[in-house]
């Protein structure tokens, strides 16, 4: 099968990963190119699709449509194979709350569980103590909406399949439970463990996820 296109990305990023998942259910092929952060993005050609230089970037099978964010690229994806009605939506209400939790994903758990990760995994950032502390209450705050939404048992966040926004909250939530989703905050939330780990047993998530759930007991500090 010739490739949709192809994603430029650093090894290991969730947002990647979630295209790839989407791509494998819409029976889309998606190509990844070497690349190497802080030279690939940096020279003139990608710079000509992509003027910031970041990634995850998208070019399509002909290079004649670029795009960049994460969420932006995974609606393409969706929106371009059969699947389409069951990764976003099969009506407005549906479609709005796929939306609506995706929209969740960025704004309340991965911007709450990067500057934590930037400080004290990779070490690209300074420790700031009160900046870290404001990051895991929001984090648990967006943990415990979450648990509202599935304390019912349910498998999916919207319908009976997974969609975008099971997608949208796994990457975080897998990422922060190495150093964030520690013991203490998996008590005050305990449907989510099980929500995660079922998301893992849908075949294409496990292909592209894996299985892994390594949860920390207590968060990684400065």
């Amino acid at each position: 099968m010739a490739p949709f296109g192809k994603i430029y990305t650093y090894p290991n990023n969730y947002r990647v990963q979630i295209a790839q998942v989407i791509a494998d259910i819409n029976n889309l092929t998606l190509e990844i190119p070497e690349f190497t952060m802080g030279v690939t993005n940096k020279t003139p050609d990608f710079l000509s699709k992509f003027p910031l230089g970041k990634v995850p970037a998208f070019s399509s099978a002909d290079d004649t449509f670029h795009l960049t964010e994460g969420l932006a690229i995974a609606r393409y994806i969706a929106s371009s194979g059969p699947a389409s009605a069951q990764l976003l939506g099969s009506d407005p209400k549906s479609s709005a709350l796929i939306e609506m939790w995706a929209l969740f994903g960025e704004s309340e758990l991965s911007s709450a569980a990067i500057p934590p990760l930037l400080m004290v995994l990779a070490k690209k950032i300074p420790y700031d103590e009160a900046r870290y502390n404001q990051c895991a209450g929001n984090f648990e705050r967006a943990v415990k909406r979450l648990e509202v939404a599935i304390k019912d048992g349910r498998k999916f966040l919207v319908g009976d399949k997974l969609t975008l926004a099971d997608l949208a909250v796994l990457g975080p939530l897998q990422l922060a439970s190495k150093f964030l989703f520690d013991g203490e905050m998996r008590k005050q939330a305990p449907s989510v463990e099980g929500y995660l780990k079922g998301l893992l047993e849908v075949p294409e998530v496990k292909k592209n996820f894996g299985t892994e759930l390594t949860f920390c007991e207590k968060r990684v500090q400065g």
